[in-house]
């Protein structure tokens, strides 16, 4: 018997029923007083838990209630647009065809934020694959990777394979790309999202945290690691993570995330590149972890974004890196970004 049933039998009774209904009278009597005690609670107030609001303070003394305003917010819908299928003008004439409007980012070609969120079922273009959903944060790996034809291009922790999608529409499919990730059913949504997208690429299921098997042929001239992270960047798309993330889960990502970057840059070209990335706006996931991994390896050495010429002046740049940060002007979720080379 499940424990819906359970409660709702247990509501019927005449016991249970008289406490449920002694607790809503005390309540409107007492509503005021109650409400402002919560409000005093900074937890409670916030809707975040008191460890992220105590990280996100330390963090970012002069963000953190910018960050807590964001999370709490409805997330826009932010498409990715194939440029060498569609232009965004046209793309835009299409969509005011069929009711829908859209604002183009100036900062990245390829992003829109859609008025007025809508199933992809009703989104022109999806299914064929002309048109993605993917926040402008994400876009911007792929500016930043800065990927050319035919260089070989590792896009590690790849699933569901949104990015690996942009990298192959950035240069119309003329990448020798393999994307990999841990587990093969994630894998397969690699190769379900790249047949609507009608491009190719190399899948494997390969642990690279170093305790797999798997080794390629060649060293790559690029590499994306885009690590599995605490997802503190995009809470207003899951808001769940505040209610499922505890603080001992940080520790334990940024020794995953830090086994999988030392591991792939022993894949990368001497002089090749190397983009590291999270969707978390906590620093032990993001700056301190590639300054860590910077002093164990003197081979390693950090090389400056190459970042798009309109981007907002509210990017935050790190020692290692940029940060983006919710509620941002660019319109994107939390993002970290480091680009690294070896000798």
């Amino acid at each position: 018997m499940s424990a819906a049933v359970d409660a709702a039998r247990l509501l019927r009774q005449p016991r249970a029923s008289g406490l449920v209904n002694a607790l809503l009278r005390r309540f409107l009597r007492e509503r005021e007083a109650l409400l402002a005690g919560s409000l005093r609670d900074e937890a409670a107030a916030s809707a975040h838990p008191a460890w992220l609001l105590q990280a996100l303070r330390a963090a970012w003394p002069q963000h953190w209630q910018q960050i807590l305003e964001a999370n709490n917010q409805h997330p826009p819908m932010s498409l990715r647009l194939d440029l060498s299928r569609i232009t965004r003008e046209l793309y835009m004439t299409r969509l005011a065809a069929g009711g829908q409007s859209a604002q183009a980012l100036a900062w990245l070609p390829t992003a829109l934020v859609l008025d007025k969120a809508v199933a992809v079922s009703e989104l022109a273009g999806f299914a064929e694959g002309c048109v993605s959903v993917q926040d402008a944060g994400a876009q911007l790996a792929c500016a930043l990777l800065a990927a050319r034809p035919g260089e070989h291009v590792l896009d590690a922790c790849a699933a569901p394979g949104g990015k690996t999608g942009a990298l192959l529409e950035a240069v119309d499919g003329d990448l020798a790309l393999t994307a990999v990730d841990i587990d093969g059913a994630r894998v397969q949504r690699i190769a379900d999202n790249l047949k609507r997208l009608r491009r190719q690429a190399q899948l494997v299921t390969a642990d690279l945290t170093g305790g797999s098997a798997w080794r390629p042929d060649h060293a790559f001239d690029r590499i994306l690691v885009d690590a599995p992270c605490s997802a503190t960047g995009v809470i207003r798309r899951h808001p769940d993570i505040k209610l499922l993330r505890r603080p001992q889960d940080i520790a334990a990502l940024a020794l995953t995330q830090r086994r999988i970057l030392t591991h792939c840059l022993t894949l990368l070209k001497p002089g090749g590149r190397l983009l590291y990335s999270t969707c978390s706006v906590l620093p032990a996931e993001n700056e301190r972890l590639v300054e860590a991994v910077l002093a164990a390896d003197p081979r390693v050495r950090a090389v400056p974004l190459p970042q798009p010429p309109a981007l907002p002046a509210d990017v935050i740049e790190c020692s290692t890196g940029m940060q983006l940060l919710p509620g941002n002007s660019a319109r994107t979720d939390g993002f970290y970004y480091a680009c690294l080379t070896v000798t």
